[in-house]
Parts: structure tokens; sequence; C-alpha cells
């Protein structure tokens, strides 16, 4: 370059030099008036509030059945929001179907095939093939994580409507008759409820007629824990709640996502009542302003269920929030279920603080399971004996068992705490399905481990399994026959949790990714799976990350015959 030219580079010409100016173009992605239009119809006087993110995600979803960039960037706009917030929470979520400039659109309708557990074990994934190969181009066939439906496994959803025991000529059928949208099951409405006695405790709660101090006593005199995995004692959580200066709220975990729970759908769509009056209980207790209910996107249902019977409710006490999950396991982990009730992406908040500390919205939270509050009405109106009074092997009070697998009769079974597999199975579940022979179980879910059935005498409850490397956890008893590979399960269960980690920390996004890899093949390297055990049980930030190995060690110490092959061993 000559000295004239680097000097014209150089030099600032004034405006008035008589060089026309090219007019300022803004930097960043622009809005599309079109689009913007659609936008601020579709919120018509809905709040523009950072919490209803997802809310307003999901109505753009529902809406045209996919999310695109011009969407996301008038959504932004109208929240006042930076586009990159908004698209990494879109991204986030599994339910959030992301069209990016130039890709191509999304057929109308979504099929999701469940290739958790027991829906593989009973033929979910050539199902998916099936339905792949014959499906057609206006529909699309995915593969998801558990649906919370594994007592009618294999399933599928049809936009929003289950097939149970699915085969692909029902879930064409469910296709060609346009079946898209939720079957209500019949349940206790709310005059029944109120006319067997319904909501008479909560109103001597609030009279004052029942002093705050008898309802705490009557929880812990019943020993009653949280009955969502983490078993804390239920009275001592609201104490703890209580004793922090207000203004409180309240948060209900109804994000049911470990493969084989089923029991909170259970409940909601039979006696929702008895669950709304223990959460509305649990809220005076506490004296929460504001609770908010986090119910995942797979159950529809029972969704559909809580609005019409919320809207029942007389006036007065808490305002309540129904929010609806978009498919992210994670946010069964209460911190992350607050994150997410914020309007932002499912991630695990390190603690301390505690969230009865510092909550949703930096408040004080009194976070509850479903199943939890379900049995405070019982609890307090029998008294604390008639729950002492269940369980067996020196065990107390009942619990909700999510059997599914090899059993004659899968479902939710109210049984006694500290029932053995064994009895469970042969009293509860008819015995095990014909052709098949007891070989192992999960006592607690995907994360609970597995143990061979040579140990069918461990009473299954908090406390029992630990020395075994395994827990209870949410109940959910998944039954496992000769006719299946412990081995082939324990991968199903490792890609589950590789697909659901969150991300944040390394020793779970990718310690979930190698143990998967590692899993993969013909012998397992039983010295370099412990140390990556040990790595993401001693350094992941959540739940998820620490008991994601527990399967994999499982079957390394109780099946050591399936993890060598045989000519190795020999």
């Amino acid at each position: 370059m000559n000295h004239d030219a680097l000097h014209k580079v150089r030099t600032f010409e004034h405006p008035g030099a008589g060089r026309q100016r090219a007019k300022p173009t803004p930097k960043g992605r622009q809005v599309d008036p079109q689009a913007l239009h659609e936008i601020e119809e579709l919120l018509g006087d809905r709040p523009r509030r950072r919490d209803l993110l997802i809310e307003h995600l999901h109505l753009i979803q529902d809406t045209y059945n996919q999310i695109s960039a011009a969407h996301l960037a008038a959504l932004a706009d109208v929240m006042a929001l930076a586009f990159s917030e908004v698209f990494e929470t879109a991204t986030f979520y599994a339910h959030f179907d992301v069209v990016k400039d130039g890709d191509p659109q999304i057929p109308p309708l979504t099929i999701r095939v469940c290739d958790s557990l027991t829906c593989a074990m009973l033929g979910g994934e050539n199902l998916l093939r099936e339905l792949q190969s014959n499906a057609g181009p206006a529909v699309r066939v995915v593969r998801a994580p558990c649906v919370g439906r594994c007592d009618t496994a294999p399933a599928v959803e049809v936009g929003h409507h289950f097939v149970d025991h699915a085969d692909a000529p029902k879930v064409i059928a469910a296709v060609r008759a346009d079946e898209t949208h939720p079957h209500l099951p019949d349940y206790v409405g709310y005059d029944a409820y109120v006319a067997n006695g319904g909501y008479t405790l909560l109103r001597r709660i609030r009279s004052g007629e029942l002093s705050r101090e008898d309802v705490l006593k009557a929880l812990d005199d019943a020993s009653l824990r949280g009955l969502g995995g983490a078993g804390f004692p239920t009275g001592r959580k609201w104490r703890a709640v209580l004793g922090e200066p207000g203004p409180r709220l309240m948060a209900i975990n109804g994000d049911e996502g470990e493969p084989g729970t089923f029991k909170d759908r259970y409940y909601l769509e039979t006696d929702p009542h008895r669950f709304l009056e223990g959460m509305l209980i649990g809220a005076h207790i506490v004296e929460a302003s504001d609770i908010y209910i986090y119910l995942r996107d797979e159950y529809p249902a029972a969704r559909e269920i809580l609005d019409r019977e919320i809207a029942k409710l007389p006036s007065g006490g808490p305002k309540l929030h129904l929010r609806r999950g978009a498919g992210a396991y994670i946010c069964g982990e209460e911190s992350a279920l607050l994150e997410s009730i914020e309007g932002k992406r499912g991630l695990p908040r390190h603690k301390p603080p505690y969230p009865f500390q510092v909550g949703l919205f930096g408040k004080p939270t009194l976070i509850n399971n479903i199943e939890t509050l379900f049995w405070v009405r019982d609890i307090v109106e029998k008294g604390a004996a008639w729950w002492s009074g269940h369980g067996r092997n020196e065990r107390k009070g009942l619990r909700s068992y999510s059997v599914s697998g090899r059993v004659k009769n899968p479902g939710v079974k109210l049984a006694p705490a500290g029932i053995t597999v064994r009895e469970l199975i042969d009293e509860f579940c008819g015995g095990m399905a014909d052709g098949h022979t007891f070989h192992a179980y999960l006592p607690g879910g995907a994360s609970g481990g597995i143990l061979p059935a040579t140990m069918d005498d461990i009473p299954l409850d908090f406390g029992t399994l630990e020395k075994y490397g395994c827990f209870i956890g949410s109940a959910a008893v998944v039954i496992l026959s000769d006719k299946d590979e412990v081995k082939a399960a324990a991968l199903n269960l490792m890609r589950f949790f590789e697909d659901e980690s969150c991300g944040q920390c390394t020793p779970c996004r990718i310690g979930t990714q190698k143990a998967a890899l590692l899993m993969e093949q013909r012998e397992w390297n039983r010295d370099l799976l412990d140390e990556l055990s040990q790595t993401m049980r001693d350094a992941s930030i959540c739940g998820l990350g620490q008991a994601a190995s527990n399967p994999l060690t499982s079957v390394i110490k109780y099946f050591p015959d399936e993890f060598i092959p045989k000519e190795a061993a020999e």
C-alpha cells in the first residue's frame, strides 16, 4: 500500500467533506416483523416476566410444532432478553424443537418411543426401528427417555396421547385416527373428595382448631420421609423452612423422571385433591405466599386434571402456579428444578446455601414431592400410630412401589415399608411372568443399583440397601428375568445418564460418556471403570453424576460372570 492510500485509510473524513456515508447497520440478529407480530399475538396479555420464558416457549412449540430462530428472536425482543438467553434455554430442553436458519422443517407430528430399561426389555428398540421405517414423511419418530409408563411398556407417545402396550399397528392406528391429545382417566374430583371429608383438615388448621405444632408433631411421630428419593424427614424440613425469615415460597417436585418410577402420576390421575390438600397444609404451616407446582411434560393428562381441579378450589390461601417441564431429567434435582421454574436452564446449584435458606427467587423455599404431600392428610387425621402400624421386617410406614418388568401384574403397589422383593413379587404382583425366572432387580430405579435374585430377602426401605451399594430412592422396582442380560441393562441405564447429564460439571458430562463407551466393549476394563466411577461419585455436583455408576459397579460386584466373557474367564 502506498503512502497516499495509507493516509486515506488513517485519516478521518469530516461528514461535510462531500463523501456520502452509509447508514449504520445494527449488529446482531434482526427481529423479523412478521415473527414479532405472531409472537405478540400468541402471548396476548400474558406477562412478559423472565420466569415465564419456558411457558412461552411451550406456547410456540404447541402452536407451530417447532420453534424457529425468527420466533426466538422475536420472543427475546418482547421479553427484553438477550437472544442468547432465550436460545440457550430453548436448546437445553428436549421437548423444544429449535429450528435454526437453513434447517429443514420438522414434520407436524412427533412420535416418541420410550427406550428406557423396561420398554427396551419388552421390545421398544424393535418397535422404534419399525415405526421409523413405516411412519411416513409427515411424521417424525424419535427415541425418548422414560415417560413414566413402565407398567404398560412398551410405551409410545403420539403427540400428547400415549399408546400403552404399544406395537406398530396400534401406533399407526392412533396416528390415522388423529389421537394426539391425552385421554383423562377416571379420578376423584372436587365434589366427591369434599363429600368424603376432603379439606376438613385444612379448614381446621386454617381456623386454628388444630395448631401448627400439632401437625408437625404428627409428621415427626410418624417419621414421614420425603418419598421422591432423598428421604429427608418431612417434619424436620418444614421446621427448617419455618425457621428462616419470610417471605417464604413452596415448590412441588412433580418431575418424576427416574426410569421405573410412575407412582406420582398414578396419584395425580386417581386422587389429585389428596395431594392438593397436603400441599395447601404444608404452605399454611410454613406461611408460603405462593406455590409453584412443577410437573413433567410427559404427564399431559395429570396436567389437565390439575388445571381443572385447581380452578375448583375455594378462594383464599396461597397463589398457585402450575409450571410445565420440558423434557429434562435433571430438573428432578431440587435446585435444578428451581432454576427451571425461574425460566432458566436446569443446572443444579452449588450448595450451600440450601433451598430452604435461599431457594426460589432467592427466598426460603419448601420443596416437597407429590407422594409425600399425598399422605399428610391421612397421617394427621388418623394419627402417627396408624402410619407406623404398617411395615415389615422392623420397618415402619407404607411405600408406593412402582413395579415393572417381568412380573404378571406390574403397577403401583401400596405395600408395607420393608417388604422384600420376593414378597413384593409373590404377594402383590401375581408372581413372575409366564416363562420367566427371577434373575435380578433394581430396588430404586436407574440410579439405585442392581442386585441378584439370590439377595431377595433385603427389606426395601431407607437405610437398608446402602451397605450393598444400592438405595431405595423413589421405590422404583424393575424385575429382570433369566431372559435379560444384566450387563445390557446397566449399559441402557448409563446411556440414559449420558443423555440426561446437564453438562455443567466435567466428571458427570465426560464420565457418563466414557463409561458408556467402556461398557460397550465385549470385555470390561474393571480397573478403569472402578476409577472412573469413583471420580464421578467424588467430584460431580449433584446426585445424577454421583449415582450414575451404581448399576455399573453392581454388575462388577454381583454379576462377575456377565461382565467378563466366559472364554476370558476360562
